[in-house]
């Protein structure tokens, strides 16, 4: 299906400037408006030092404020430069200059001190409110009208909002588009997901769901490359959102879903596309098989509506018992927990890295990149350990790397940046389990239901996870800290679950309880 790209990932670049680059007052009259410096000799008599950073060897040379000015002396009128009659007293900014030549959204509606950073965080923030909407919405419509029509919609619907992202007047119509846009990303990488999952054969089933989480990787890494190359917001969005419009090709590439086309009795549909694969591939269709997508099948039709209605009643039924018992609504609450943790220390490391020391852009693309091995460490570890301590132990060497970074010191680049891979590497690894994991946890009856709760908790827990950077403008260890704890406490709710390797999955209650 292709690279995808995640909006939630790659806000943190293009709002995100390195936190150890600067900003400061532009300085009217003293400042050269053609060609301005940020530093120049006069600039410490302009501009306040900045507070000392609490990170422990912060450097001591001069660093201007990024907020305040020192005002002219009252008695002077008439100089345009008033340099030598500046009092010790400060105004804010109401214009700004930048250490580098980046172009981000911090600079285009000047989102530079500490009482509007907020508005860098909301960005993410509505980004996974449009997500969680849109999983719901496109969701019912894909059932409804198809994975292949809905799935169109979404892709052009989320390259259009996104190009209309870079022509965005201010922040606000900014934000309208960014909800847009990931309402479409929400219907994307799930219907893809399914498409691919359901055009395979079983035993190929498992292997799809991993090379596409693969694809996403690699797309979300290209983000950091385009990132490094233009250095601008609007080039970013442009780069990432025009793009996709091609693939409204797939229309007539990819076939519909033969699953959904059989779930809605368009059988001569269904068995066009399946003497279309049999063609392809050489096989020989037994008039047995072909005999199964008779339309003619009244009898069956009312059969299955009755299953429909005794469906229903067996969800609401089964609702009803795991509320009931103690066991299965600690065992649920477990599993909430687990996704919002790991929803949340997922999407906030992402976001973490662009504060990394060294090249932003590189960090953001390797954190991408070491998914790939956690999804294939996921993968090995299931098959072999089970879910249990696999998830855990996932879960704790996030804690351990976490927890390691705070004691290393900054000038230390590398090992940090390691630590910090190590952790999202973890954190991959143990979401992937826990998708797989959590299907295996609800009866049959209410499978479906019980993903789909566990995934809106999850949700939740990503829509905080861009607030978590603005912990580091009070202490910068505030973050990683957070992580750890969080991570930890999921790891050991997670050896509270049982083991399902080998075991059946379960279809009543009572074979629940019995796990």
């Amino acid at each position: 299906m292709g690279t995808q790209t995640d909006p939630g990932k790659y806000f943190s670049i293009y709002i995100n400037p390195d936190k150890h680059s600067g900003r400061r007052c532009l300085v009217p009259g003293c400042d050269d408006e053609t060609n301005p410096r940020y530093l120049t000799p006069w600039v410490p008599e302009a501009v306040p030092p900045a507070e000392k950073d609490n990170e422990l060897g912060a450097s001591t040379e001069y660093k201007p404020d990024q907020c305040h000015m020192y005002t002219p002396d009252s008695n002077v009128t008439n100089m345009s430069c008033p340099l030598g009659h500046f009092s010790r007293n400060t105004a804010k900014c109401d214009a700004w200059l930048y250490e580098d030549s980046e172009h981000t959204i911090v600079g285009e509606w000047n989102i530079t001190c500490l009482d509007n950073q907020w508005k860098l965080s909301l960005v993410g923030t509505v980004h996974f409110a449009g997500i969680l909407m849109g999983s719901m919405v496109f969701g019912l419509l894909a059932d409804t009208f198809g994975r292949k029509a809905v799935f169109l919609f979404c892709i052009l619907l989320m390259s259009v909002s996104g190009v209309a992202q870079a022509a965005a007047p201010d922040y606000v119509t900014f934000q309208l588009f960014v909800f847009i846009n990931a309402l479409g990303t929400a219907g994307v990488y799930p219907l893809a997901f399914i498409l691919g999952v359901e055009l395979v054969g079983t035993q190929k089933r498992e292997m799809s769901g991993v090379l596409l989480n693969y694809f996403y990787a690699v797309g979300e890494a290209a983000v950091g490359l385009v990132a490094w190359l233009t250095k601008s917001w609007v080039a970013i969005q442009l780069a990432v959102s025009a793009p996709p419009a091609m693939f409204i090709l797939y229309y007539w590439c990819i076939p519909e879903s033969i699953r959904w086309l059989l779930a809605k009795r368009k059988n001569r549909e269904a068995a066009k596309i399946v003497k279309m694969a049999a063609q392809v591939n050489g096989a020989v269709l037994s008039d047995r098989l072909l005999s199964a997508f008779d339309d003619d099948n009244t009898k069956q039709r009312k059969v299955e509506e009755a299953e429909s209605i005794d469906e229903i009643q067996g969800i609401s039924k089964t609702v009803v018992q795991i509320c009931k018992s103690k066991k299965l609504l600690l065992r649920s609450l477990n599993l909430f927990y687990n996704w919002a943790a790991n929803a949340f220390v997922y999407y906030g490391l992402s976001v973490n890295s662009t504060s990394l020391s060294g090249n932003k852009y590189l960090n953001f693309a390797l954190v991408c990149l070491v998914e790939i091995p956690g999804y294939t460490l996921a993968w090995v570890a299931m098959n072999r350990w089970g879910r249990r301590k696999p998830l855990a132990a996932s879960l704790l060497l996030c804690t351990a790397t976490c927890l390691a970074a705070l004691f290393v010191p900054q000038d230390m680049n590398r090992v940090v940046v390691l630590l910090f891979l190590t952790g999202k590497l973890g954190i991959t690894s143990s979401f992937a389990i826990l998708v797989v994991y959590t299907t295996e946890l609800y009866p049959t009856a209410m499978r479906s239901i019980g993903v789909g709760a566990s995934s809106t908790v999850g949700r939740v827990g990503a829509m905080l996870a861009p607030f978590a950077p603005l912990l580091g403008v009070y202490l910068p260890s505030l973050s990683l800290l957070l992580f750890a704890s969080v991570s930890f406490i999921a790891g050991v709710l997670a050896l509270l679950l049982p083991e399902t390797l080998g075991a059946r999955l379960p279809d009543t209650v009572e074979e629940l309880v019995a796990l």
